[in-house]
């Protein structure tokens, strides 16, 4: 029977961490968001990486959800003049924007490369139209 894999060692983890989904090892981020040309460890191209806006995506839905959640909750028990909500939820949306933001990036990027997710073809479709298959 193997061994099973420890949970830093699965994509989920690599990815989570900013590392090479390949070896885990190498530093997948250049900067704050910027991708590296290549793994320094193993040598994977990271040309195939293309998270697109997905990051944003799960970013916006979930950090919306808690600062809008958190305001009506607190606007309903303590009625605050505006000022006070602009106080309270503007750092509580940078916080909740920039901190999740390279680690969901980094998750997807290991996940793509885990499923081997790549663009959608058109070839195929042409061709069966071709055929008459479609």
């Amino acid at each position: 029977m193997s061994e099973p894999v420890a949970p830093t060692e699965l994509p989920i983890g690599r990815g989570l961490r900013g590392r090479c989904p390949a070896c885990g090892k190498g530093q997948l981020f250049q900067g704050f968001l910027g991708l590296r040309p290549a793994c320094e460890k193993c040598g994977l191209d990271y040309g195939f990486a293309d998270a697109g806006d997905g990051p944003a995506v799960f970013v916006i839905l979930i950090g919306g959800a808690i600062v809008v959640f958190a305001a009506l909750i607190t606007e309903v028990a303590y009625q605050p003049p505006y000022w006070l909500h602009a106080m309270l939820w503007l750092p509580l949306i940078l916080i909740v924007t920039l901190a999740p933001l390279r680690p969901i990036k980094g998750l997807l990027i290991a996940l793509q490369y885990h499923h081997k997710a790549a663009e959608g073809r058109q070839e195929r479709v042409e061709h069966e139209a071709r055929r008459g298959d479609v």
